[in-house]
C-alpha cells in the first residue's frame, strides 16, 4: 500500500497543469487515470496499452448506442464505459511522464484514436436519432453532423495552436483565472459529453442535452478559432 501510495505521488508530481482543463477533467478524468496509471504502473504496463484499452472500452459502448434500442440499462453501461475509456486516455498519458516512456508514436496513437472516438461517438447519435428516436422534426437530425463538425474543429484546431505556439517567441497570451476557466470550459469537455449518455432511456431529456451541448460547442468553436488565430498573429 505504502509503495502505490508512492507511485500516486510520483505521477502527481507529472500532472499536467490545470491550465485549459474543464471541472470534470481537473477534479474527476485526471484523478481516475492517475489512479488506473498507478495500477498500471505496477503491474508492467506500457502507455500504448492504456490507449487500447481505453479504445475497447469506447467503441464498443458506441457501437451499441447504434445498434440497440435505447434504454435505462444501455444508457448507463454506454456512460460508463465512455467514462472508463477517456479516464484511461488521462492515464496513458500520465504513466507516460511517470515512466519518462513518452514517444512520439505514442502520442500520434492516442491522438489518432481520440479523433476517431469523437467522429464515431456522433455518427452512433446520428444512426440512433435516425433508427430509434421520434424526432420533433427530421431537421433534429442534422445535429449530431454539425456537433461533429465542432468538435473535431475544436480538437484539431486546437492541437495545431499549442504545436505553432511553440515556435513563437515571447510569452504566451494571458488567460483567465483557472477556477474561472475550468468552470467556462466545462460544456466542452468530452467528460461531460460521455456523462450525458446517462439521458440515453429518456428521448426527450437526451434530446435537449445533445443539443445544449451541441450549442455550446459551436459558440466555443466560434470563439477558440477567433483566439487562437490573435495568439498565432
Amino acid at each position: 500500500m505504502t509503495e502505490f501510495a508512492e507511485v500516486l505521488r510520483q505521477l502527481s508530481a507529472a500532472q499536467k497543469p490545470a491550465k485549459g482543463a474543464s471541472l470534470y477533467t481537473r477534479f474527476v478524468n485526471r484523478p481516475a487515470g492517475r489512479l488506473l496509471a498507478a495500477v498500471a504502473f505496477r503491474a508492467g504496463a506500457t502507455p500504448n496499452q492504456l490507449t487500447v484499452l481505453g479504445a475497447l472500452f469506447t467503441f464498443p459502448a458506441l457501437a451499441a448506442v447504434a445498434l440497440v434500442p435505447p434504454g435505462p440499462t444501455l444508457a448507463v453501461c454506454v456512460a460508463a464505459s465512455l467514462a472508463v475509456g477517456f479516464a484511461l486516455d488521462a492515464a496513458d498519458g500520465q504513466l507516460a511522464r511517470g515512466q519518462r516512456s513518452g514517444s512520439a508514436s505514442g502520442e500520434w496513437l492516442d491522438h489518432v484514436l481520440d479523433c476517431v472516438k469523437i467522429v464515431a461517438l456522433h455518427l452512433v447519435v446520428l444512426v440512433s436519432f435516425y433508427r430509434f428516436f421520434t424526432l420533433p422534426s427530421p431537421v433534429f437530425l442534422l445535429a449530431p453532423m454539425v456537433f461533429q463538425l465542432a468538435a473535431v474543429v475544436i480538437f484539431f484546431a486546437g492541437i495545431l495552436t499549442e504545436k505553432l505556439k511553440r515556435r513563437i517567441p515571447g510569452e504566451a497570451a494571458p488567460a483567465s483565472p483557472p477556477a474561472l476557466r475550468s468552470v467556462l470550459l466545462l460544456p466542452v469537455d468530452y467528460g461531460l459529453t460521455c456523462v450525458s449518455f446517462l439521458f440515453l432511456g429518456r428521448q426527450d431529456v437526451f434530446l435537449a442535452v445533445y443539443c445544449a451541448l451541441l450549442a455550446a460547442h459551436v459558440l466555443f468553436m466560434a470563439a477558440f478559432l477567433v483566439k487562437w488565430y490573435r495568439e498565432l498573429r
